[in-house]
């Protein structure tokens, strides 16, 4: 990554700023650390300060700069990691009590060590779903995480600490996961920009695992520039010269990924399609199967992974999760198996569409945030568990191990996100159309607050 980052972000404006010393390092995260303090209790997206190492850390920051050195691209940038992330010091918890006596890490997971490199500085680790088995943050130890759009409602989950400390305007970018959706969903329920990457591309080493072969990490951020930026040190990759939006073939997702959505979801997808010219609508066969497999899959993994823990301490599991890993460790080989077997001919019938354009557009939600106290989607007329099914529309993709980029919609009153997926490897293309919607309106992040914007007195 070179010293220069694009322009346009958050994380941008202070890492320029610390680089040409018109701010510390120091007052920047001791800033974002009050703002945290002072205005998260409404919100419930953070379970952790990292205060004394974040604070010198930024002090080693500022010594770089005061002697010439070269501080970073990210210099002085604070950011949060939903708490599956190994920081150093500190232990693990993967959002559960289960692990909370673990030795504390005995170094950052791969990807916080590059940001760090790179001079960004984590000051908090965030809320989430236990064991990241969830679309809603709800989680019986450490609280349900709050939109910051309206504390009435769900930020989604499982990385819903994530999106909300970006969405509240406390941090410029923040760590997830996403398996199923879990940066997904939240990005669209909170009004964040989102990003996961193709399968395998960026390291999972330090980071508590959920289902192997679906588990990706990715940036949530409120410009796509921040997005962008973040990305490229994340996966260690050259800064990408984005393609002509105008030489992208884009089409929208139709049959599965046009049913039961909100009616403001539909004419917003109406909106992106109409502004970038493509009228093209491809129907994807089996979605419905795609995303039993993806269901099947996942509750077979986690439960595996969980099983020899859950047979010495399952009632130290949060009540939901505990049920769904059990049922999952009971599940036959056989009927893994078949899910895997669909697993193969889906992703073949994906890349087919991807042959006939570069980008898919389609749905991340059916529509706004639930509330807290009614917790259910209307699917096919019928009232249905928001924690299980907010990712109607992004398990069937996550089966595949595509790259997908979250866009928050600019629409009025609460946040609507919609996935643009493209082909392995091809974040590019993704990234090029988003900031065409970014540039034409079409697309924003409305984060409150944005403490970390105040300029050093």
């Amino acid at each position: 990554m070179s010293a220069d980052m694009q322009p346009g972000g958050a994380a941008f404006a202070i890492a320029a700023d610390v680089r040409a010393g018109r701010r510390s390092a120091v007052s920047v995260v001791t800033g974002v650390i009050a703002d945290i303090e002072a205005r998260d209790t409404r919100f419930n997206s953070v379970t952790r300060i990292l205060g004394p190492a974040a604070v010198a850390q930024a002090e080693d920051v500022d010594r770089a700069v005061a002697a010439g050195r070269d501080p970073g691209p990210l210099a002085g940038v604070p950011f949060g990691v939903k708490d599956l992330f190994d920081v150093q010091g500190e232990v693990t918890t993967a959002g559960s009590i289960v692990l909370r006596d673990n030795l504390p890490a005995s170094r950052d997971a791969a990807v916080v060590a590059r940001l760090r490199a790179a001079g960004a500085v984590p000051v908090a680790t965030l809320n989430m779903d236990e064991f990241a088995y969830g679309f809603s943050t709800e989680n019986a130890h450490t609280g349900t995480t709050r939109n910051p759009h309206d504390p009435a409602c769900l930020a989604g989950g499982s990385s819903g600490g994530s999106a909300a400390s970006v969405a509240a305007g406390l941090l410029p970018f923040a760590l997830g996961s996403d398996t199923n959706g879990s940066i997904r969903v939240p990005s669209s329920l909170c009004g964040v920009w989102g990003l996961k990457p193709t399968y395998g591309q960026v390291p999972l080493q330090g980071v508590y695992p959920f289902v192997a072969s679906l588990d990706v990490v990715g940036p949530m951020a409120s410009t796509v520039e921040d997005l962008q930026a973040v990305y490229t040190i994340m996966a260690d990759r050259s800064p990408m010269a984005l393609p002509d939006v105008g030489s992208v073939r884009v089409a929208r997702l139709g049959g599965w990924f046009a049913s039961n959505i909100s009616p403001e979801m539909a004419a917003g997808i109406d909106a992106v399609m109409a502004h970038l010219g493509g009228d093209r609508v491809i129907e994807l066969p089996e979605v419905a199967r795609a995303r039993a497999s993806a269901f099947l899959i996942t509750a077979a993994e986690g439960g595996n992974l969980h099983l020899p823990r859950l047979r010495l301490r399952s009632m130290q599991y949060d009540p939901a999760t505990r049920s769904r890993l059990m049922a999952g460790a009971m599940l036959p080989a056989a009927t893994f198996v078949q899910a895997q077997r669909f697993r193969r001919w889906f992703r073949a019938r994906v890349h087919e569409a991807l042959a006939q354009a570069d980008v898919l557009v389609a749905p991340i939600t059916v529509g706004v945030a639930p509330r807290i106290d009614q917790p259910a989607i209307i699917v096919d007329g019928k009232s249905v568990s928001a924690r299980a099914n907010l990712g109607i529309f992004t398990q069937p993709i996550s089966l595949t191990g595509l790259p997908v980029l979250a866009v928050p919609l600019a629409v009025a009153g609460m946040p609507l996100g919609i996935q643009l997926v493209g082909a392995p490897g091809a974040e590019d293309r993704l990234f090029a159309v988003a900031a065409e919607l970014q540039r034409a309106g079409l697309a924003a992040c409305r984060p409150l607050g944005a403490g970390y914007a105040r300029k050093d007195s």
